[in-house]
C-alpha cells in the first residue's frame, strides 16, 4: 500500500504540498527542480507515479538549495 506523504524509496516524508490537504493548493518543492529520468527509472514499476520521491532521494538538495538563494524566495 502506498503513503503519498512518504518516500516510495525511503519511506520519510516527501515534502509534497499537493498530498497534504493544508498546503495542496501550493505548488510543490518538486516544481522548482528537474529530476532525471533515471532516478525515477530505479523505481519498482509498481511504486511509480504513487507517490513523489524525498528530495534527497531525488537527488536536488543542492537544486533546492540554488532555488532558495535566489532573490523573491
Amino acid at each position: 500500500m502506498h503513503d503519498p506523504q512518504h518516500c516510495p524509496a525511503c519511506g520519510a516524508s516527501n515534502r509534497c504540498s499537493l498530498a497534504d490537504p493544508r498546503t495542496a493548493t501550493k505548488a510543490c518543492w518538486c516544481y522548482s527542480v528537474s529530476i532525471a529520468p533515471e532516478v525515477i527509472a530505479a523505481l519498482p514499476a509498481e511504486q511509480r507515479n504513487k507517490a513523489c520521491l524525498c528530495p534527497a532521494c531525488a537527488q536536488v538538495l543542492e537544486q533546492l538549495e540554488a532555488v532558495k538563494s535566489l532573490p523573491g524566495s
